[in-house]
């Protein structure tokens, strides 16, 4: 079967993943020099629809994408949106590897909500991650050290969005296929970003349409790899392997943009990922199941 649980084929998706994030990441920081975030966002989601496509009729047509948890669907774009946007906007205002570290905060935010909304057990190890977690914020942003930088605060805002989000993909995955949680990712996102696009569009030049193009498929299909991989294995299995864009991101930002990564920076992005691994390594994490589509 496709969805047959296999950790070889949750870590390929997950490395496409990783690379068509980082893509997203540098697209992302081209077109913003020129375009609004809010415009990026619903041209990314227009363009990508047409994309998808393929992979609709694949799976049997608009008929197949039919769904009976769109109110779900709704919810999860909804965060997914708004915490788009604020990681968009994060990247024009900090260092790229700043933005993949802060972003990486969002495990603790989703043991937080779970502990709270769900009724899951706040281990010690979920305790020491979250302290790990928060610790690498404070080496990254520095209050009181050097003047604040909005930036920070919006990405970490968009790290605590992108938890619910993680959480309710990860419920998607139970009912509805990747393909399918896609297409309404676009759809959604689409209606709820037409009007803000509308009140700041201008047309790009020539030299961002590539770009524009780059970002909703980079965007699109990491969303896509990474369901994929959820439904071949578990969440604790499949998204360690997402902390390599951290590493990754800081290469990347130093040698496009000539961004360099100081000590303390380093030391509380290590803090992040050694607390999220941390608290996967716990009784059961290493059991892996499929994930029914």
């Amino acid at each position: 079967m496709e969805n047959s649980p296999s950790t070889m084929k949750a870590a390929a998706w997950m490395m496409a993943s990783i690379a068509l994030l980082l893509l997203m990441a540098v697209s992302g920081r081209a077109i913003t020099r020129e375009v609004d975030v809010f415009q990026v966002m619903e041209m990314r989601s227009i363009i990508a629809f047409f994309m998808l496509l393929p992979l609709v009729y694949r799976e049997g047509g608009f008929r197949a994408m039919r769904t009976s948890i769109l109110p779900s669907h709704i919810g999860r774009n909804v965060a997914h949106y708004i915490g788009q946007f604020a990681w968009l906007m994060g990247l024009t205002m900090i260092p790229m590897a700043q933005v993949i570290a802060i972003e990486f905060t969002a495990p603790i935010w989703a043991a937080l909500m779970a502990a709270a909304f769900l009724g899951e057990k706040l281990t010690w190890r979920k305790g020491v991650a979250i302290l790990f977690g928060l610790g690498g914020v404070v080496l990254i942003v520095r209050p009181g050290a050097a003047p604040l930088n909005p930036g920070h605060l919006i990405v970490l805002g968009a790290a605590f969005v992108f938890a619910i989000s993680f959480i309710a993909t990860k419920i998607l995955t139970l009912s509805d296929s990747p393909t399918k949680i896609i297409f309404w990712m676009l759809i959604i996102q689409s209606v709820v970003g037409f009007i803000p696009a509308l009140e700041v569009w201008v047309w790009p030049s020539a030299a961002i349409w590539p770009w524009i193009f780059l970002i909703a498929f980079s965007g699109t299909f990491a969303h896509f790899c990474m369901a994929k991989a959820l439904t071949h294995a578990e969440a604790t299995v499949a998204m360690p392997m997402d902390y390599l864009r951290v590493p990754l991101s800081a290469l990347l930002g130093y040698l496009l943009y000539a961004e360099a990564i100081d000590g303390l920076t380093a030391i509380g992005a290590g803090l992040i990922l050694a607390g999220n691994l941390f608290n996967l390594r716990r009784p059961n994490a290493n059991r892996i199941q499929a994930t029914p589509t």
